[in-house]
């Protein structure tokens, strides 16, 4: 269900990660559509740059390409999210990559690194940089985007399932540490999507029959706007969500 825009997020900033495509993207216009500050980084300038001229109709939106994986990077990243809209008010955790679909025993050791270094580390990078304001305000909405196949691993799924079984982990963590400070860490299972992902790791599997990413933003909105201040530490499944919202 795609969100009916009412200016819930008026007066925040969201940094969305993974903004160019996708899931991300969709995130990203709809929140400018509710009225916040969007900032969104990628790691292919072009890409970047294309979905910035797409979504700069929706609201105040801007972005800067870059690496997660590399601190350097994460640092520059929201450091300029910052310098452009303010402090960040909600973050959401959504670039990974998806690896090789391959057993364990076959699986490469260089694209291992690669998606823990994306899907892990750079969630954790750009996490800890924005707590450093968030904690001080004492508020904050942090969104992690998990999947499945890091709830029950599957064969196959090598790095893309061990990496998503620590964001789980990771966003446990967050919420204990952060009880009572105001900051809220919330994890999202985006179920089957229509996306370029989901179509690498499911070739056979027919597009049309998975909502877009456009009809799952509103769990998304949900989580950044003031009406879910009491949800914490939670993993939710945004299928579930669509179910109710319907």
């Amino acid at each position: 269900m795609v969100s009916e825009a009412r200016g819930r997020l008026i007066g925040k900033c969201a940094l969305v990660t993974g903004g160019s495509k996708g899931i991300g993207k969709a995130i990203a216009r709809a929140y400018a559509l509710e009225g916040a500050r969007v900032f969104i980084c990628g790691r292919n300038a072009r890409d970047l740059d294309d979905a910035l001229a797409d979504l700069r109709n929706s609201g105040l939106i801007d972005g800067v390409s870059g690496d997660i994986s590399r601190w350097a990077d994460a640092q520059r990243i929201v450091a300029a999210a910052v310098t452009r809209f303010g402090a960040i008010d909600v973050l959401v955790n959504n670039a990974s990559v998806l690896g090789p679909r391959v057993p364990i025993a076959e699986y490469p050791p260089d694209d291992w690194q690669t998606v823990i270094d994306v899907n892990l580390n750079g969630l954790f990078y750009l996490t800890r940089l924005v707590l450093q304001s968030m904690i001080p305000r004492q508020q904050g909405s942090i969104i992690n985007v998990t999947s499945g196949v890091g709830r029950t691993g599957r064969g196959s799924w090598g790095a893309y399932s061990v990496s998503k079984f620590g964001v789980e982990g990771l966003t446990q963590v967050l919420a204990d540490e952060l009880k009572g400070s105001g900051i809220r860490v919330n994890a999202v299972n985006p179920n089957a999507t229509r996306t370029g992902m989901r179509a690498a790791a499911y070739p056979e599997e027919d597009p049309a029959t998975l909502p877009t990413p456009e009809e799952i933003t509103e769990l998304f909105v949900q989580l950044a706007s003031d009406e879910s201040v009491a949800v914490h530490g939670a993993s939710l499944e945004a299928r579930d969500w669509i179910r109710r919202a319907n």
